[in-house]
């Protein structure tokens, strides 16, 4: 059974997207069946693999509101492990179709239910607030990676989002846990990035991963091109780090890569 990952935070610019493609890349890199599940109506994860939106037929919306088998959406991507089920503005409308539906939170996780036994990773890039859709992903997941930018703001509605993860533990999805923390952006010529680092660390200790994404213009240049900092620069700050990141959640879920 494929383990489910959200990458969810309501504040936007904080790296979500950036983390979906590059952590779904490194683990297919790492020999690892990953799916992309782009579930923001901006579908920047469909485009910054290379997709133009706009003429995607079936997206995560038929599947979710009109039961299009995803099987009928998922691309296959050009990198090797790595496929994407796509994105489409029309999910903008998804929230207001799906307020009427019987079991309306369940219908990501009825999407993607069926697919766990062909994929070792579904990773779920969510849209900036905590709207239907996301609490759809955050109900499908098994866990949820929390980025947090090194900026001044940093923990602003963090507060909230953890909230909104605790109702639905309680309600919804009893067996979603906290993959960890991701501070992103950091910069270490800026005293800043480091106060942040220190005080998101003495605040959650333990749920903060070890390893920290920095500014790294692959990571910020890779999408314009359609593909993963990895396949752009292998050997880019951005590229290792979230190689990494994967790696570091392979051994925190006891599985270790087929190559290293």
């Amino acid at each position: 059974m494929g383990k489910v990952i959200a990458i969810a935070n309501q504040k936007g610019g904080v790296g979500k997207t950036t983390t979906t493609i590059n952590l779904a890349a490194s683990l297919a890199a790492l020999e690892f069946q990953t799916l992309i599940v782009d579930a923001d109506p901006q579908a920047n994860s469909t485009s910054g693999l290379g997709y133009n939106p706009k003429e995607i037929e079936n997206s995560i919306y038929e599947c979710m509101v009109e039961g299009v088998r995803p099987h009928d959406a998922i691309i296959q991507t050009d990198f090797p492990n790595l496929d994407l089920l796509p994105s489409h503005i029309d999910l903008v409308g998804a929230e207001i179709e799906m307020i009427n539906l019987q079991n309306r939170e369940d219908k990501m996780k009825d999407t993607l239910d069926g697919l766990r036994d062909e994929y070792d990773f579904i990773i779920i890039d969510c849209s900036p607030s905590l709207g239907l859709i996301t609490i759809n992903s955050l109900t499908a997941a098994d866990s949820v990676i929390i980025p947090v930018q090194c900026e001044y703001f940093a923990l602003e509605g963090l507060g909230k989002l953890l909230n909104t993860i605790k109702i639905i533990q309680s309600r919804l999805n009893t067996h979603l846990a906290i993959e960890g923390i991701l501070l992103t952006m950091y910069d270490l010529r800026v005293r800043l990035s480091n106060q942040v680092v220190g005080e998101v660390t003495s605040h959650f200790q333990q749920m903060v991963f070890s390893t920290i994404i920095p500014r790294n213009i692959r990571l910020s240049e890779s999408p314009s091109f359609g593909i993963p900092a990895l396949a752009q620069d292998a050997d880019s700050k951005g590229a290792v780090s979230y190689l990494n990141l994967a790696r570091e959640i392979l051994v925190k879920n006891g599985m270790m890569p087929h190559e290293v």
